[in-house]
């Protein structure tokens, strides 16, 4: 006796398999839900991955907020110090080697004292990333340096620092005070080169 079924089961069999995919629970899914199901998951994965690089940017980002916080926190103050340090710079200044030599022994143990304290004031800044820099013979380069007249000099090369009026200071990368200078220009001919050369015409 023949099976009624038979026919209608292989012509399940027979049938494309992009049509329909079976659930597990046997149940038959058709294929554009699948295909529906499967740009979704691909639309997840992207945004997954967007997200995910935008918190390791975000991770990044803040780290180096924080790494520049610690490092540049204390601009303000480290500026203000600059004052002082100036200060005793110039006190420093008036004491020549000639008074150091013939003051008497107080007075010389004053000038140490301030010079022990100055270079212990230039640790502790450079122990905080605040670094001293004099650009003397060094390329005028505006970043760094502020620039407060010309000066002919025909030893040094037009455009250099020829003289450092007031040293600069770095904190990190960033010029906490540009150094203040007098840059080079060419010496002027002098008068007899121009008299020679009014003669030979």
């Amino acid at each position: 006796m023949t099976d009624p079924t038979a026919g209608r089961q292989q012509d399940m069999t027979d049938a494309p398999e992009t049509a329909a995919e079976a659930t597990p629970s046997g149940e038959m899914v058709p294929a554009e839900q699948v295909k529906a199901a499967l740009e979704a998951a691909a639309d997840f994965k992207d945004k997954l991955l967007r997200a995910l690089a935008e918190m390791e940017n975000l991770r990044r980002r803040t780290a180096r907020e924080i790494t520049d916080a610690r490092q540049y926190s204390i601009t303000g103050f480290a500026r203000d110090v600059l004052q002082v340090a100036d200060n005793m710079h110039r006190a420093l200044g008036v004491a020549d080697t000639e008074l150091r030599d013939t003051a008497d022994a107080n007075v010389k143990a004053l000038v140490e004292g301030v010079d022990l304290t100055e270079r212990e004031l230039h640790k502790v800044l450079e122990k905080h990333g605040v670094k001293k820099f004099s650009p003397l013979g060094e390329k005028f380069d505006p970043n760094f340096h502020q620039a407060m007249y010309e000066v002919p000099d025909g030893t040094a090369a037009p455009g250099t620092v020829a003289q450092v009026i007031q040293a600069g200071y770095l904190i990190g990368e960033r010029v906490l005070r540009p150094a203040m200078v007098a840059v080079a220009k060419s010496a002027p001919k002098s008068s007899s080169a121009n008299d020679n050369s009014g003669a030979d015409d």
